[in-house]
């Protein structure tokens, strides 16, 4: 087990000062349940001796006091457990988002969403398990039968040597049975799980496209078949879960056995009364149920480690090679976002390429030496074949990606900055904007939740869609999931309309025309660009050419390098 596993799973374990409770309530519901039955058994067979009503009252005050404190013991068990589970697994999902925000975008652009989805949502879900279906019922059981055992050797020391055997044999018989017939399963049902879930992703977002080629069949049966590997899964490991209760169960009725055959003769040269051989008789049955619950126990471990170990994966201990650190280094400027406003940005020998890639400078998208200086209130473009290293400067520039060199903005070193603070100051809008299936006030708002509507009004009317929201019926008209029900250009001007109103004084435009019909981009980027203030620094990423009324100068990059 890796370190980074086994800090997942110590971070899903509530503190013992936590979690301690919990475990002695359960162990006040299994003594409970355990002297409820010797207790009935030995007033059955005490009464049948006919003794005066004065031996019996104990014992029938004493099994009603074990039934009422099982359901007490219970209640608290429940209720102290879960709390102490439900609050850590809070803290663990709090925990995990945040890991993961500094690898977003490019550090998990090629995670399957499925597979994440599934490990941000089922796996952590599962990891509530630890406490409430690894710890606890092992802890429970484990103290529990000792003081059985011990409680029986008082009795009869044979019946407790066959008592505590019998415990031996179930527990080595419930871990070699689950290794053997459960663990495979066990480890493939949340990849399995993950599957199904990106066969439904791919078919609901990808549906009409599936319609116009006459391919929803094959999409329908992907999900089939993803679905019955994890329907056979599931049966595999729940078969050997059922196979190994019932040999515990088996174990049971052999302990009550071989301790009745033990015992009996003891009842015979008065070593042992009959009501003790009712109890020493009966005492194994209740001692197993509460043993039952360790081999769910162990094959709730397995299904626990496993999710420890893809959430593990999915948060790896260090940020990859190529995405920032977001330490920042000592600048000395005391307000360093206030000192950047209006200003625009410097590259000296600035390099970088995407996570996971090589080094070479002729790799896709790597950028080489680039030294650019873009003033307050200009308009670049920069232009160049697919695979230059568009895209990773404007990544760079709002640091989704670290650089080697030096990037500056305002006079201020961007590795001085933290991510966060940057990106208050250089705004991105992609090449394909997020829109939230929420309403068009809603994508806004987030930008700045403090717009009136009337800002908003405002602001759609700079970008050019004020007709087109009145046509829709206002701001409460919806978007649709990741903006379906909008085109390619009023995506990027709903998205260049919330970094309006963000007012970032650089704003970078990654290929704002690529989803837009040609005849139509150039009418777009004036619209854009017009709606940019004056003295705004903007970054125009476009691979078609600009009207040069637009722009003040052209960069071309070829190869990761400025060319000319």
């Amino acid at each position: 087990m890796n370190a980074r596993v086994k800090a997942v799973l110590r971070a899903a374990q509530p503190s013992t000062r936590r979690f301690t409770p919990a475990v002695l309530a359960g162990v006040g519901t299994a003594v409970s349940a355990i002297a409820l039955l010797a207790a009935s058994a030995w007033l059955i067979a005490r009464a049948a001796e006919q003794p005066a009503l004065l031996y019996l009252s104990a014992a029938v005050v004493a099994v009603r006091a074990f039934a009422l404190g099982r359901g007490v013991f219970r209640y608290l068990e429940r209720l102290s457990g879960h709390d102490a589970a439900l609050d850590q697994l809070a803290t663990v999902r709090a925990t995990l988002v945040r890991d993961i925000v500094p690898l977003a975008p490019d550090g998990i652009g090629r995670a399957r969403r499925g597979a994440l989805l599934a490990n941000l949502v089922d796996d952590v879900d599962e990891l509530q398990n630890l406490p409430l279906r690894v710890v606890q019922p092992l802890a429970v059981a484990g103290l529990t039968a000792l003081a059985s055992v011990v409680f029986t050797a008082f009795l009869s020391w044979p019946a407790a040597l066959v008592l505590a055997a019998c415990l031996v044999v179930a527990l080595g018989l419930a871990v070699w049975v689950g290794w053997a017939a459960g663990a495979r399963a066990e480890r493939d049902i949340s990849p399995l799980r993950a599957e199904v879930a990106d066969s439904l992703l791919d078919l609901l977002t990808s549906l009409d496209v599936l319609i116009a080629f006459g391919a929803t069949d094959a999409a329908h049966d992907r999900i089939r078949r993803a679905d019955e590997n994890l329907r056979r899964a599931v049966v595999r490991r729940g078969v050997a879960q059922g196979f190994t209760s019932g040999a515990v169960s088996l174990l049971a009725g052999l302990a009550s056995l071989i301790s009745l055959a033990i015992a009996a003769p003891a009842v015979i040269d008065g070593t042992l009364s009959g009501p003790g051989l009712a109890v020493v008789v009966l005492l194994p049955m209740a001692v197993f149920e509460v043993f039952g619950p360790v081999p769910l126990a162990l094959a709730s471990w397995r299904q626990v480690h496993s999710a420890a170990t893809r959430v593990a994966e999915t948060v790896p201990a260090e940020v990859p090679a190529g995405l920032p650190r977001d330490e920042p280094e000592p600048t000395g400027v005391a307000a360093p976002l206030e000192t950047s406003r209006g200003r625009g940005i410097e590259l000296h020998g600035l390099g970088a390429s995407w996570p996971r890639r090589g080094a070479e400078a002729g790799d896709p998208g790597r950028l080489h030496d680039v030294s650019l200086r873009i003033d307050a209130g200009e308009r670049v473009v920069v232009t160049g074949p697919s695979g230059a290293g568009k895209t990773t400067l404007a990544h760079v520039l709002v640091r989704f990606l670290d650089y080697s060199g030096s990037y500056r903005i305002g006079g201020v070193e961007a590795r001085g900055l933290s991510g966060d603070d940057l990106r208050l100051t250089v705004g991105l809008v992609e090449q394909e904007p997020f829109l939230f299936d929420e309403s068009l006030r809603q994508n806004l708002l987030f930008a700045r939740d403090t717009a009136t509507d009337a800002d908003l009004d405002a602001v759609l009317a700079r970008v050019g869609l004020a007709s087109w929201v009145e046509s829709r019926g206002g701001l409460d008209a919806p978007v649709g999931d990741r903006g379906v029900l909008v085109s390619g250009g009023q995506a990027q001007r709903i998205a260049l309309a919330r970094a309006l109103l963000h007012d970032f004084p650089v704003l970078v435009l990654d290929e704002p025309t690529a989803g837009v019909d040609p005849a139509a981009s150039d009418a777009l980027l004036t619209d854009l660009l017009t709606a940019v203030p004056a003295d705004r620094a903007v970054v125009l990423i476009s691979h078609v050419d600009v009207p040069p009324a637009l722009v003040d100068r052209t960069v071309r990059i070829e190869n990761g390098r400025i060319a000319g």
